[in-house]
């Protein structure tokens, strides 16, 4: 431990008239503080720093319409269990978010996360799950409701199983979830937009395939992004893209491939959207946490691993290391704080807050292989301390 000494100038003055005028005598009193470790002091003391300098770019309160900050938090992957081609699902729905994560995903103004499941009754899977590595999950319609009691907002819908059970599927899902209150994300042309705190919030989803908008067309993703700037004072971009698995941990700057299927470079489609206006990227799909990049001031958090997979997605080693993320944006669109809220999915992988802060470990650790000189750094507490450039 180290400490610090902070000294404290006390002046006493003007003792009172009795017949004549008495001067003040100066005491000096030294007080030691002891602080935690030395990197936390450093993240602190620059963390008050930066909320200081964006709090002067928040609007004034006083007036009651003026525009306030609002809090992001957002999770990956979301798959609830299946009832196709076998059943694996709860006995008990309420259980697949316990009370303790409900918890965590409160108070926020956009709680997002990536379904990868289909709320559908519809009979028949649009894949041959009969061959290795291909996988349909279908859901029961009325957990909509439990997402929707959860609090969850937006759920992105542009990834590989939204449509496992083809068109008729995917437009139940879509009207099930509208039903419970939680609007969709990826669609085509679409740009979800959202009134929070008096800003008008711009979202937009993306994926690596041609029937949502595509993370391989730059050309018409950029002309989103920029539709989306002229309209909203937020943009927040969903990228769903990388390869899977405990082996697709690094976050590299080249096309990334899985089974052949061309998953798309995620740094150069993540930096192209915020060179575009974007003010916070959420990536998932690897199916693992990823690190996290500051570029040109924007956050891009590059994968948020696994949320939910109830007897359908591996909790192996990193597989089952998840997060909350939340993230304060100013209606400038700066992030004004951020912070990892670690999670751990259990064997049958339901989400649990993780108390041994693995995640965060994790996360660090590949910051610092990933994106050595990028200027956010991460706290032993899952802080995000963007340090001066």
């Amino acid at each position: 431990m180290l400490s610090q000494k902070l000294k404290v100038s006390l002046s006493v003055g003007f003792v009172g008239f009795c017949f004549a005028l008495g001067f003040g005598i100066s005491l000096l009193i030294r007080f030691q503080l002891q602080t935690s470790h030395k990197n936390d002091v450093a993240v602190k003391t620059a963390v008050a720093s930066l909320e200081s300098k964006n709090s002067k770019r928040i609007p004034s309160t006083a007036n009651k319409n003026a525009a306030k900050s609002i809090v992001i938090k957002a999770v990956g992957d979301v798959i609830p269990g299946t009832n196709y081609p076998n059943n694996r699902l709860p006995n008990n729905s309420s259980q697949l978010i316990p009370k303790p994560v409900r918890a965590y995903l409160g108070e926020a103004d956009v709680l997002f996360g990536n379904f990868e499941s289909s709320l559908t009754n519809y009979r028949y899977s649009a894949k041959d799950v009969s061959r290795g590595q291909v996988f349909a999950f279908r859901s029961p319609p009325e957990y909509a409701k439990l997402f929707s009691d959860v609090g969850f907002d937006v759920f992105n819908v542009a990834n590989n199983h939204a449509r496992d059970f083809g068109m008729v599927g995917f437009k139940d899902t879509m009207k099930n979830l509208k039903n419970a209150g939680i609007e969709t994300l990826g669609h085509k042309n679409q740009i979800l937009f959202l009134n929070k705190n008096n800003n008008k919030i711009a979202m937009i989803g993306f994926a690596p395939y041609e029937f949502y908008n595509s993370i391989h067309d730059l050309e018409a993703a950029k002309a989103l992004v920029r539709k989306a700037r002229k309209q909203a004072n937020i943009v927040i971009i969903s990228m769903h893209a990388g390869a899977e698995g405990t082996g697709a941990l690094h976050t590299k700057n080249k096309t990334e491939y899985f089974y052949g299927e061309n998953r798309g470079n995620s740094i150069k489609f993540a930096r192209t959207m915020i060179d575009e206006g974007a003010d916070l990227v959420l990536g998932h799909g690897p199916h693992v946490p990823r690190a996290m990049e500051m570029y040109k001031g924007k956050l891009i958090a590059y994968s948020l691993g696994n949320f939910l997979g109830y007897r359908t997605l591996s909790t192996v080693a990193q597989t089952g290391y998840s997060m909350i993320l939340e993230v304060k944006i100013s209606p400038e669109g700066s992030v004004e704080k951020a912070k990892i809220i670690p999670v751990r999915m259990n064997r049958q992988g339901i989400p649990d807050i993780d108390q041994n802060f693995n995640t965060v470990q994790l996360v660090r650790y590949l910051n610092k292989s990933d994106f050595p000189n990028s200027p956010v750094k991460i706290n032993s507490k899952g802080e995000l301390l963007v340090a001066e450039l």
